[in-house]
């Protein structure tokens, strides 16, 4: 299967290009720079340059294509205020790959969580503002596309996590002086490693039915303290509550630090045949990679 990846030289990336490749599929990964592209050659892809805004080429790029997996995302525009700008951009290319998609029976899978009917945790889900994009994708599944949604656990952590959560916190401990988590810290964040992620991905592509809602979280849900508590034990500074009403200005803006959301991933494992084989997430932070850059 040819199969066109976005986002090809990010962290997920990193782990689904391979896992693709080595099952035998031909991938083409979407690069907007020259380290981008160096990066998605190294995992053995072809490089289709371009970005998000690019709509022409995504179209052309969908349309030689058997399946598209999409992993881009603007997460710069979060840091910088502009989620909302990063969304808008993002739900223009998905609208544009599935205009082309439509019709085919061709997969795309996106990552995402589809409404559940549980007020709660639909709560939690409509918070993050690429809860539409999710939605705009499922809904080509009445258009005869094979769409797969994969909710990618807050947490997908390994030796190559620069940008997610975890290093978030640990950035913002050695800045502060503490480690530290909002409230009582008992919200959870589920979890999962990279390779882990991966291998749902390829199964994802190879076997789910078109509407699958899948879950990649080895890890239901960690508990933001016991992440805190963690650092804080890594780079020997104290692990505090900090009050749910300066949570903004202690954790910079980071719009994440109170979610709270589990993963239910009984369903995707018998579907696929999937189990997580990494380390958990405590037990990756215990490894000490995560710590070793400042």
């Amino acid at each position: 299967m040819r199969v066109f990846v976005t986002g090809a030289a990010g962290h997920i990336a990193s782990a689904v290009v391979p896992e693709l490749i080595q099952a035998g599929h031909e991938v083409a990964g979407l690069a907007r720079s020259d380290s981008s592209a160096a990066a998605v050659r190294a995992l053995g892809a072809e490089v289709r340059r371009g970005d998000l805004a690019d709509l022409d080429g995504l179209r052309q790029a969908a349309a030689d294509a058997d399946a598209v997996v999409h992993l881009a995302f603007d997460h710069a525009a979060i840091a910088a205020g502009r989620f909302g700008d990063a969304v808008a951009a993002d739900l223009a290319a998905v609208r544009a790959v599935g205009e082309v998609l439509t019709g085919t029976g061709k997969a795309f899978v996106g990552v995402g969580l589809t409404p559940t009917g549980d007020a709660r945790r639909d709560a939690a889900i409509d918070a993050n503002p690429r809860s539409a994009v999710a939605r705009a994708i499922h809904a080509y599944s009445e258009a005869d596309v094979r769409t797969v949604l994969v909710a990618v656990p807050p947490v997908t952590h390994s030796t190559r996590d620069k940008a997610g959560f975890v290093p978030t916190l640990i950035r913002i401990a050695r800045d502060t002086g503490v480690s530290g988590y909002a409230g009582d810290g008992a919200n959870r964040w589920p979890a999962g490693h990279v390779l882990d992620v991966g291998r749902l991905y390829r199964l994802a592509l190879e076997k789910a039915p078109a509407g699958s809602q899948l879950y990649a979280a080895a890890e239901e849900g960690v508990t933001v303290r016991e992440i805190a508590e963690t650092i804080g034990r890594h780079l020997d500074v104290p692990a505090v509550s900090i009050p749910t009403e300066q949570a903004a200005d202690h954790f910079r803006g980071f719009p994440f630090i109170t979610l709270d959301l589990t993963m239910p991933t009984e369903a995707t494992r018998r579907l696929l045949g999937w189990e997580p084989l990494r380390p958990g997430l405590i037990a990756d932070l215990d490894e000490g990679h995560y710590f070793t850059t400042g």
